[in-house]
């Protein structure tokens, strides 16, 4: 499943935000550092009428959506790579994440302590990029002290590693998190970073920026906003503005008092919804549905999952026995009135096992074992 992880100083707003997300989740909250030591987990839907309505369509028994991982991760501090707060605890949670949500206070409260003193959204963001990137120069500095003589005796991949090494130290020396480069560096040196080292600063990140309910609904006129924007844009991050103690009171409301509550700021939808799509596009992900008269269910898959691949996370029989995969997208989907008249008008398309999945495919895979 994929995994978001929810990262920021102290008394950022991070266990508000996730008990928002989480309906039921009851992380707790206080005006405290350290308030999470132990990460808390919950699953949290995409937002997709598609399912509901395919559901509906097929006479499916129920509905399921697709769905993302939130865990709510202790908060870190200046210095946490040198053992600081919770320290390595925190970085080693971090490490196990498919991206992270890094958390950025933009409000002012008296009544809520800040742990560096002052309330300063990009200074706290410096602080989690420079923690992340002395725990990955630690990495590196580690393996290196390994290959170094090797390399030195003529150890042919002990000298390519060393190579490797090199230019990682290299960035994060400057420092730099390793993800701004990631374009631009070999594929075998990123495949190699991720999965022998496991570098922090080479996962996908998006910031939130926390505000107070008196900057909603965008928060214009909040300083503090601005500048993280203007960060954001510089740097190509994705940016979700939202206030997290409002989420969290939409959480607890019955859907048509939080329509109303939405209106009352000014507010079009939930931002936790917004964060959880861009999440999803963070991820570069997809869905895809399959449907029975069990259930119409949403799968999430990496853009570029082949017929095949889709039908392995399915089940291994499918794969083994695939024959081909009906397939039609549900915008195509939708001007019938459901798969029997698509089927009828020879709009499901028979595709083989290199055909690979768009975003929101009905697929229905034929196979024999």
């Amino acid at each position: 499943m994929t995994r978001l992880g929810i990262v920021g100083l102290p008394n950022a707003g991070k266990s508000t935000l996730f008990n928002a997300l989480v309906r039921g989740a009851r992380a707790e909250v206080a005006a405290y550092p350290f308030c999470t030591i132990e990460p808390n987990v919950g699953v949290v839907e995409v937002p997709d009428e598609g399912v509901r309505i395919l559901a509906e369509r097929e006479g499916a028994a129920r509905a399921v959506p697709a769905v993302i991982e939130f865990v709510d991760i202790a908060g870190l501090v200046r210095n946490a790579s040198r053992g600081e707060g919770l320290g390595n605890r925190f970085l080693a949670h971090i490490r196990e994440m498919d991206a992270l949500v890094m958390v950025l206070r933009c409000f002012e409260d008296e009544s809520v302590s800040h742990v560096e003193g002052t309330v300063d959204p990009l200074r706290d963001l410096d602080i989690l990029e420079l923690e992340l990137i002395a725990k990955d120069l630690e990495t590196v500095e580690r393996r290196w002290s390994r290959v170094e003589k090797p390399a030195r005796s003529g150890d042919r991949d002990a000298r390519r590693e060393l190579e490797h090494l090199s230019l990682l130290r290299e960035i994060l020396e400057r420092p730099e998190p390793l993800r701004r480069h990631r374009t631009g560096l070999p594929a075998d040196l990123v495949a190699y970073a991720e999965r022998t080292l496991f570098l922090l600063t080479l996962k996908p990140v998006l910031w939130v920026a926390n505000i107070g309910e008196g900057d909603l609904p965008r928060g214009e006129n909040n300083p503090l906003l601005r500048s993280l924007s203007r960060r954001a844009a510089g740097e190509g991050v994705p940016l979700v503005t939202l206030c997290a103690e409002l989420e969290a009171q939409l959480a607890e409301l019955p859907p048509e008092e939080a329509r109303e509550m939405l209106s009352a700021y000014g507010l079009e939808r939930p931002g936790l919804e917004i964060l959880v799509e861009e999440g999803y596009r963070l991820l570069d992900l997809i869905t895809f549905y399959t449907v029975n008269e069990k259930e119409a269910r949403a799968r999430t898959v990496p853009r570029g999952t082949t017929a095949v691949e889709a039908a392995a996370g399915i089940h291994t029989d499918m794969a083994r026995g695939f024959i081909a995969a009906e397939v039609i997208n549900l915008r195509d989907y939708l001007r019938v009135s459901g798969l029997a008249e698509a089927r009828h008008r020879g709009l499901l398309r028979l595709e083989g096992r290199d055909y690979v999945l768009s975003n929101r495919d009905i697929v229905y895979i034929r196979f024999n074992i």
